[in-house]
């Protein structure tokens, strides 16, 4: 047997057993024992329709359990935890970078990058110019008279940020100079919420034509889209290198603190807080979102699960079995 031949060999058998242990764990009924209590969860806006299903599902395995959901743009759901001081057992944002830069190491140790999503236009049959609108002239479209398109708060919204970025990558990609500039210039901060959800309501009410969001809600809500050239989506590994080509500078921690932004692949992050009211619930839960029925309902809702998720951080801080489902 060729090196490489043993190599995709090896990896095959430990993807193998990982799944394996995976769907084991997940048929034991309970966490070390009968699992009861709240549970608070905050998470992205995104994550609206996948999280009240799985902690249906959840709830359902464990009847003593019961479910507090919070959503909300990433980055504002870290400050909630670090700046208002909730209570909150899980933190699951659109970025994972959110947890690293906002949370660890102060208020949690690890991070497990679980799904991936991409940037998508979504509209209505009826916006305007919906009959002409492909993933090749929707610049020139959004920039015609009349027609109004947003996006969510790039300070509080990993969304917000990965529009800019796109846009930006929008116009290395079809060569236009000063895309960047006229699609920021035209596009009035009345047109621009907090996170990517709230600006679904506009778009059906019709006070917006075009909306930057995740391909994942556009499927979620049965509305039609734009798919973006993968080379400005922010979907693809293989093109890591492109969208590191342009950033944003954004607020940080403390107010007049920025950081900067750079364009890279989509990958959500999870995390349990160091404070955790009901840690043993919180960790019975991630393990749950990143086992076997986890990841089929990611799947289902257009957020292709991380498999196996990678861990980084103070793993060894995990509970041993959910240590044992993710890769370091």
């Amino acid at each position: 047997m060729k090196s490489s031949d043993m190599t995709s060999w090896k990896k095959k058998a430990v993807t193998g057993i990982l799944a394996s242990l995976a769907m084991l764990l997940s048929m034991i009924p309970a966490w070390g024992g009968d699992l009861q209590g709240d549970l608070i969860i905050f998470h992205a806006g995104s994550l609206t329709i996948p999280f009240r299903q799985i902690s249906e599902a959840f709830m359902a395995a464990n009847p003593g359990v019961q479910i507090l959901r919070e959503a909300a743009g990433s980055r504002t759901c870290a400050r909630k935890i670090t700046d208002l001081g909730k209570p909150c057992d899980v933190m699951a944002s659109a970025d994972y970078t959110v947890i690293d830069n906002l949370l660890i190491p102060d208020f949690a140790d690890w991070n497990i990058a679980f799904a991936t999503n991409e940037m998508a236009i979504m509209y209505r049959p009826d916006s305007a110019f919906a009959d002409e609108i492909t993933s090749g002239n929707w610049p020139e479209i959004l920039l015609r008279r009349g027609v109004r398109y947003g996006h969510s708060d790039p300070d509080a919204d990993p969304c917000g940020y990965r529009s800019q970025l796109t846009w930006q990558l929008a116009e290395r990609y079809y060569r236009i100079p000063g895309l960047y500039r006229d699609l920021r210039r035209n596009c009035p901060p009345r047109n621009i919420r907090p996170k990517e959800t709230d600006l679904i309501a506009l778009l059906e009410s019709g006070e917006l034509d075009y909306l930057f969001i995740y391909r994942s809600i556009a499927r979620q809500h049965n509305m039609p889209y734009v798919a973006l050239p993968d080379e400005i989506n922010l979907k693809s590994a293989a093109l890591a290198d492109v969208y590191s080509q342009v950033s944003i500078r954004i607020s940080g921690k403390k107010p007049g603190e920025f950081v900067t932004k750079t364009g890279r692949p989509m990958v959500y992050g999870i995390t349990v807080c160091k404070n955790a009211p009901n840690r043993k619930v919180a960790e019975a839960f991630v393990a749950f979102l990143i086992g076997p029925e986890g990841r089929k309902i990611m799947q289902a809702n257009g957020q292709p699960p991380i498999f196996p998720p990678r861990a980084t951080g103070r793993v060894e801080r995990m509970a041993p079995p959910l240590a044992a489902l993710v890769r370091r």
